[in-house]
Protein backbone atom coordinates (compact mmCIF):
# COMPACT_ATOMS: atom_id res chain seq x y z
CA UNK A 1 0.00 0.00 0.00
CA UNK A 2 2.81 2.43 0.91
CA UNK A 3 4.62 1.76 -2.37
CA UNK A 4 1.41 2.48 -4.34
CA UNK A 5 0.88 5.75 -2.46
CA UNK A 6 4.50 6.74 -3.06
CA UNK A 7 4.15 5.97 -6.76
CA UNK A 8 0.94 8.04 -6.95
CA UNK A 9 2.56 10.95 -5.08
CA UNK A 10 5.61 10.95 -7.36
CA UNK A 11 3.66 10.70 -10.62
CA UNK A 12 0.91 13.14 -9.63
CA UNK A 13 3.60 15.65 -8.65
CA UNK A 14 5.29 15.21 -12.00
CA UNK A 15 2.03 15.58 -13.96
CA UNK A 16 0.99 18.72 -12.03
CA UNK A 17 4.51 20.13 -12.41
CA UNK A 18 4.31 19.86 -16.19
CA UNK A 19 1.52 22.46 -16.24
CA UNK A 20 2.25 24.32 -12.98
CA UNK A 21 3.23 27.67 -14.50
CA UNK A 22 1.04 27.43 -17.60
CA UNK A 23 -1.96 29.25 -16.03
CA UNK A 24 0.36 32.11 -15.03
CA UNK A 25 2.08 32.24 -18.43
CA UNK A 26 -1.25 32.12 -20.31
CA UNK A 27 -2.74 34.85 -18.09
CA UNK A 28 0.20 37.18 -18.79
CA UNK A 29 0.12 36.53 -22.55
CA UNK A 30 -3.67 37.01 -22.72
CA UNK A 31 -3.49 40.30 -20.82
CA UNK A 32 -0.23 41.39 -22.50
CA UNK A 33 0.75 42.56 -19.05
CA UNK A 34 2.73 41.24 -16.08
CA UNK A 35 0.95 43.53 -13.62
CA UNK A 36 0.94 42.12 -10.09
CA UNK A 37 3.55 39.44 -10.83
CA UNK A 38 6.57 40.16 -8.65
CA UNK A 39 9.91 39.98 -10.50
CA UNK A 40 11.73 39.73 -7.18
CA UNK A 41 9.55 36.77 -6.22
CA UNK A 42 10.30 34.96 -9.48
CA UNK A 43 14.06 35.51 -9.21
CA UNK A 44 14.15 34.27 -5.61
CA UNK A 45 11.97 31.29 -6.49
CA UNK A 46 14.24 30.32 -9.38
CA UNK A 47 17.28 30.65 -7.10
CA UNK A 48 15.62 28.30 -4.58
CA UNK A 49 14.75 25.79 -7.32
CA UNK A 50 18.33 25.74 -8.62
CA UNK A 51 19.83 25.25 -5.15
CA UNK A 52 17.36 22.50 -4.30
CA UNK A 53 17.94 20.62 -7.56
CA UNK A 54 21.72 20.91 -7.20
CA UNK A 55 21.50 19.58 -3.63
CA UNK A 56 19.45 16.57 -4.69
CA UNK A 57 21.83 15.76 -7.56
CA UNK A 58 24.92 16.33 -5.38
CA UNK A 59 23.79 13.79 -2.78
CA UNK A 60 22.47 11.33 -5.38
CA UNK A 61 18.92 11.29 -4.05
CA UNK A 62 16.37 9.16 -5.96
CA UNK A 63 15.52 10.82 -9.27
CA UNK A 64 11.78 10.46 -8.74
CA UNK A 65 11.95 12.68 -5.63
CA UNK A 66 13.08 15.75 -7.57
CA UNK A 67 12.28 15.06 -11.24
CA UNK A 68 9.88 18.01 -11.37
CA UNK A 69 12.58 20.59 -10.58
CA UNK A 70 14.12 20.78 -14.07
CA UNK A 71 10.54 21.36 -15.28
CA UNK A 72 10.00 24.09 -12.64
CA UNK A 73 13.25 25.79 -13.67
CA UNK A 74 12.37 25.68 -17.39
CA UNK A 75 8.88 27.08 -16.77
CA UNK A 76 10.18 29.79 -14.43
CA UNK A 77 12.74 30.74 -17.09
CA UNK A 78 9.99 31.12 -19.71
CA UNK A 79 7.79 33.04 -17.27
CA UNK A 80 10.67 35.38 -16.41
CA UNK A 81 11.26 36.13 -20.10
CA UNK A 82 7.60 37.11 -20.51
CA UNK A 83 7.74 39.30 -17.39
CA UNK A 84 10.90 41.00 -18.67
CA UNK A 85 9.29 41.42 -22.10
CA UNK A 86 6.03 42.95 -20.87
CA UNK A 87 7.83 45.25 -18.43
CA UNK A 88 10.11 46.47 -21.23
CA UNK A 89 13.30 45.15 -19.66
CA UNK A 90 14.13 42.12 -21.80
CA UNK A 91 17.76 43.26 -22.05
CA UNK A 92 18.15 42.53 -18.32
CA UNK A 93 17.53 38.80 -18.81
CA UNK A 94 21.04 37.92 -20.07
CA UNK A 95 22.96 38.89 -16.89
CA UNK A 96 20.55 36.84 -14.78
CA UNK A 97 21.00 33.81 -17.04
CA UNK A 98 24.79 34.10 -16.64
CA UNK A 99 24.50 34.39 -12.85
CA UNK A 100 22.23 31.33 -12.57
CA UNK A 101 24.53 29.20 -14.76
CA UNK A 102 27.61 30.27 -12.79
CA UNK A 103 25.79 29.63 -9.50
CA UNK A 104 24.92 26.07 -10.57
CA UNK A 105 28.64 25.28 -11.00
CA UNK A 106 29.84 27.12 -7.89
CA UNK A 107 27.41 25.26 -5.61
CA UNK A 108 29.11 21.90 -6.18
CA UNK A 109 32.71 23.11 -5.77
CA UNK A 110 32.79 22.27 -2.05
CA UNK A 111 30.51 20.24 0.24
CA UNK A 112 30.27 23.11 2.73
CA UNK A 113 29.08 25.47 -0.02
CA UNK A 114 26.36 23.02 -1.02
CA UNK A 115 25.23 22.45 2.57
CA UNK A 116 25.25 26.17 3.40
CA UNK A 117 23.24 26.97 0.28
CA UNK A 118 20.68 24.31 1.14
CA UNK A 119 20.35 25.65 4.68
CA UNK A 120 19.63 29.07 3.16
CA UNK A 121 17.34 27.59 0.50
CA UNK A 122 14.22 27.56 2.68
CA UNK A 123 14.79 31.21 3.59
CA UNK A 124 15.33 32.14 -0.07
CA UNK A 125 12.24 30.25 -1.25
CA UNK A 126 10.14 31.65 1.60
CA UNK A 127 11.35 35.15 0.71
CA UNK A 128 10.06 34.63 -2.83
CA UNK A 129 6.57 33.98 -1.48
CA UNK A 130 6.73 37.01 0.83
CA UNK A 131 7.86 39.16 -2.11
CA UNK A 132 4.71 38.15 -4.01
CA UNK A 133 2.56 38.76 -0.94
CA UNK A 134 4.16 42.18 -0.46
CA UNK A 135 3.40 43.05 -4.08
CA UNK A 136 -0.24 42.05 -3.59
CA UNK A 137 -0.55 44.00 -0.34
CA UNK A 138 0.98 47.13 -1.86
CA UNK A 139 -1.21 47.17 -4.97
CA UNK A 140 -4.29 45.69 -3.24
CA UNK A 141 -4.92 44.10 -6.62
CA UNK A 142 -4.39 40.52 -7.81
CA UNK A 143 -3.51 41.84 -11.29
CA UNK A 144 -2.39 38.97 -13.53
CA UNK A 145 -1.38 36.66 -10.64
CA UNK A 146 -2.80 33.17 -11.20
CA UNK A 147 -4.43 31.60 -8.14
CA UNK A 148 -4.43 28.25 -9.97
CA UNK A 149 -0.64 28.25 -10.31
CA UNK A 150 -0.23 28.93 -6.58
CA UNK A 151 -2.84 26.29 -5.73
CA UNK A 152 -1.02 23.69 -7.82
CA UNK A 153 2.23 24.64 -6.10
CA UNK A 154 0.54 23.91 -2.77
CA UNK A 155 -0.43 20.46 -4.01
CA UNK A 156 3.15 19.64 -5.02
CA UNK A 157 4.35 20.65 -1.55
CA UNK A 158 1.85 18.23 0.05
CA UNK A 159 3.00 15.34 -2.14
CA UNK A 160 6.66 16.15 -1.54
CA UNK A 161 6.18 16.20 2.23
CA UNK A 162 4.82 12.66 1.89
CA UNK A 163 7.55 11.42 -0.47
CA UNK A 164 10.31 12.95 1.69
CA UNK A 165 8.96 11.18 4.77
CA UNK A 166 8.77 7.91 2.82
CA UNK A 167 12.21 8.06 1.19
CA UNK A 168 15.10 10.30 2.27
CA UNK A 169 13.53 11.63 5.50
CA UNK A 170 15.82 14.65 5.11
CA UNK A 171 14.81 17.11 7.85
CA UNK A 172 16.02 20.23 5.98
CA UNK A 173 14.06 19.22 2.88
CA UNK A 174 10.99 18.42 4.98
CA UNK A 175 11.02 21.78 6.77
CA UNK A 176 11.36 23.52 3.40
CA UNK A 177 8.24 21.87 1.99
CA UNK A 178 6.17 22.54 5.12
CA UNK A 179 7.12 26.23 5.12
CA UNK A 180 6.47 26.57 1.39
CA UNK A 181 3.11 24.81 1.69
CA UNK A 182 1.93 27.34 4.28
CA UNK A 183 3.14 30.30 2.21
CA UNK A 184 1.76 28.97 -1.09
CA UNK A 185 -1.67 28.58 0.52
CA UNK A 186 -1.36 32.10 1.95
CA UNK A 187 -0.61 33.57 -1.50
CA UNK A 188 -3.47 31.59 -3.08
CA UNK A 189 -5.97 32.84 -0.48
CA UNK A 190 -4.72 36.44 -0.82
CA UNK A 191 -5.09 36.35 -4.63
CA UNK A 192 -8.62 34.95 -4.33
CA UNK A 193 -9.58 37.56 -1.73
CA UNK A 194 -8.45 40.45 -3.93
CA UNK A 195 -10.11 38.88 -6.97
CA UNK A 196 -13.42 38.66 -5.08
CA UNK A 197 -13.15 42.33 -4.06
CA UNK A 198 -12.36 43.32 -7.67
CA UNK A 199 -15.48 41.51 -8.93
CA UNK A 200 -17.65 43.21 -6.31
CA UNK A 201 -16.23 46.61 -7.33
CA UNK A 202 -17.02 45.90 -11.00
Amino acid sequence: MESELLLFANWSTLVVSMVLKFPQIITIIAAKSAQGVSLKSLLLELTGFIIFLRYQVYYSYPLETYLEYPIFIAQDGILLLFVFYYTGSLNQALPYIAIFIAGWHVLALQKWIMDLAMNLCTFISASSKFAQLQSLWQTKNSGQVSALTWGLASFTCVTRIFTTLMTTNDFIVLVRFVVLLILNIWVTITVLQYRTKEKKTD
